[in-house]
């Protein structure tokens, strides 16, 4: 199974409960925080990545870490869960899948946006109207900068692409010449 249908089930599963125990905002605060705590520790990353350590000992690990840290009880149950199916290492995924998944249930999409240079606060506004009117959502953005681009943006929102960069218009154009 991909990682990413792993990541999916677990942040479906966990909005699911959030959703219907109001507890979304901590719960995302607490698993950012899980993540930034897993993710600075190697030797934590490793522990509990190690087949050969004892899952007994991971779990008294864990527990510790829950004991000082004091998470929601919901947090505290999905580590557990995450923990006793070896995915605890697969928490900066599932976290950013959650992330994605509680976005969508509330109606904002997020758009990667490339352009070729740093874009105009007007430009970001137009273009964030266009987008929000294209799909229909709240969108938020995220900006990104590629020379390559020559002019113009590159625009991905979910797996559709809106290419309306230089580069690609040149190929195009080149492609016609040829053909």
């Amino acid at each position: 199974m991909s990682s990413e249908t792993v990541a999916r089930r677990y942040a479906t599963a966990l909005a699911d409960v959030v959703t219907k125990t109001g507890e979304t905002e901590n719960v995302r605060s607490e698993l950012r925080s899980w993540q930034d705590l897993i993710g600075s520790n190697t030797d934590l990353q490793n522990a509990l990545a190690n087949p050969s350590i004892a899952h007994s000992s991971k779990e008294k690990v864990l527990e510790s870490l829950v004991e000082r840290a004091r998470p929601s009880r919901t947090t505290s149950n999905f580590l557990r869960v995450l923990l006793r199916n070896d995915r605890l290492v697969d928490l900066p995924e599932i976290n950013e899948r959650f992330e994605s998944e509680l976005e969508e249930r509330s109606g904002v999409v997020t758009a990667q946006v490339t352009s070729a240079r740093e874009l105009l606060d007007g430009e970001k506004a137009q273009l964030q109207s266009n987008l929000a009117e294209l799909t229909g959502r709240t969108v938020k953005l995220e900006y990104g900068i590629d020379k390559d681009l020559i002019g113009g943006v590159v625009t991905r929102v979910g797996s559709t692409v809106y290419d309306a960069s230089v580069k690609t218009q040149l190929e195009n154009l080149r492609e016609e010449l040829i053909g």
